[in-house]
């Protein structure tokens, strides 16, 4: 019981801050809320038995990506600033009858998703539930999960390593003062 209400205050969490992220106009609060987001997040890949998913969230993307567009956000001139600022100045820029319509589509098709799911479960969930091969909370995966970057993955694993660095150069890059000359 006390799983499921952590469970829905992470989600609540998750979900309230990712709609407020994008409706805010204070770029500083928006990032404060990506931080929120990103945690929310990670909690819940640890609710979903990814506790390596989780950790690297917290990593990659609060430790890296968000403090890099901390930086940007810092080093930014307050012309680019001030021209992103410059939009709709409603909570939702289409009307509201439309925002709410648009929102109570996107439950109902949750709901039936969820419903979908739980009358038709994929073979490959009952064939592992009635092997006992359904990974438990005691289960350690990180182990196989390292062997397997740095040995099957290993291209692709420094692939992405590269790809991470050439977006920190490009976002120092885009956020350094250029001289008026």
């Amino acid at each position: 019981m006390l799983e499921s209400i952590i469970f829905y205050a992470f989600a609540f969490l998750a979900i309230g801050s990712a709609l407020l992220l994008v409706n805010i106009k204070n770029t500083a609060r928006a990032l404060f809320l990506l931080f929120v987001v990103l945690f929310a997040m990670a909690a819940l890949y640890l609710f979903a038995l990814a506790d390596f998913v989780a950790i690297t969230q917290i990593l990659v993307y609060v430790g890296g990506v968000l403090i890099l567009l901390i930086f940007a956000f810092m080093l930014s001139n307050k012309e680019l600033l001030d021209d992103l600022q410059n939009t709709s100045k409603r909570f939702i820029s289409m009307p509201n009858w439309q925002a709410t319509m648009l929102a109570l589509a996107f439950f109902g098709l949750m709901l039936y998703a969820v419903q979908a799911w739980h009358s038709n479960m994929p073979q490959w969930i009952v064939d592992a539930e009635a092997k006992g091969s359904v990974i438990q909370p005691q289960d350690n995966n990180i182990k196989a999960l390292g062997f397997k970057f740095m040995t099957q993955y290993i291209l692709p694993f420094e692939v992405i390593s590269i790809f991470l660095m050439v977006a920190l150069i490009g976002a120092a890059h885009l956020s350094r003062k250029e001289d008026n000359r």
